[in-house]
Order: C-alpha cells, then sequence, then structure tokens
C-alpha cells in the first residue's frame, strides 16, 4: 500500500489500483513501463527519472551561468594580513602562525578559483606522508 501526503502533515494510504495504474510522466509522456518507477507529485503529477535528471542538469547550467562572473570574496586577505590578525590573539608560535596564514590565503585563493578550473585540472597530494 502506497502513502500520499495528504497536505496537513499526516500521512493517508492511498490503493495503487487503478489510477496508478495507467501513471505516465508530466513531462515527457512516458508510461512508467517505459521509464519505470515515477516520483508522485501533488494532484496526480508524476515525473519520471529521466526527466529529474535533465531538470537537474539544467539546474546545474544555470547556476553556472549566474555564477559565473561572481567571485566567492571581495578580497583574499593576505598572508601578512592574516599572521598580523593572529598575532592579536596567539602569544609566541610565531613559525605555526606563518605556516596558518599561508595555508589560509591558498585555501581561499583554490576556493576563489573553483568554478574556472575541471575538477581533473587539480593534483592534489598529501603532505603529510613521510
Amino acid at each position: 500500500m502506497a502513502t500520499k501526503d495528504s497536505g496537513t502533515g499526516g500521512k493517508k494510504p492511498t490503493s495503487n489500483t487503478g489510477r496508478n495504474r495507467n501513471a505516465f510522466c508530466s513531462f515527457c509522456r512516458k508510461s512508467f513501463r517505459d521509464v519505470g518507477p515515477l516520483v508522485e507529485g501533488p494532484a496526480d503529477v508524476f515525473i519520471c527519472g529521466e526527466c529529474i535528471e535533465l531538470c537537474q542538469s539544467i539546474i546545474v547550467q544555470e547556476k553556472k551561468r549566474r555564477g559565473s562572473g561572481k567571485q566567492p570574496f571581495a578580497h583574499i586577505p593576505s598572508p601578512r594580513t592574516l599572521k598580523e590578525k593572529l598575532d592579536q590573539y596567539v602569544i609566541g608560535q610565531t613559525r605555526a602562525k606563518k605556516v596558518l596564514s599561508v595555508a589560509v590565503h591558498n585555501h581561499y585563493k583554490r576556493l576563489s578559483m573553483t568554478g574556472q578550473a575541471g575538477p581533473s585540472d587539480v593534483d592534489l597530494e598529501k603532505s603529510n606522508i613521510l
């Protein structure tokens, strides 16, 4: 027995006989026999997996198109600026502050370049292996 959201927060049982046997995707009009299981929405609207994947790719492309000119950070602080900020809170540990400042700066740069390079363009290696 399938369940259908009644809109009041509870689940109302519905049977799979009758209307669900003739279910088809509301977008591509293919029968559930052709595309497999369908996701049911309100008012007997159905969508198949193929249309879900298509919609997802459209959304991803649109986000890339809109976000291509937008930089995630207005200003990436220099390692020197980061170290000066750490000096206000941490006493001593000069070498650790320098290393951390450079690492944070590089991390910000990598994040700002995320949309520009493909995932296969970046090679990262573990640096803590002897």
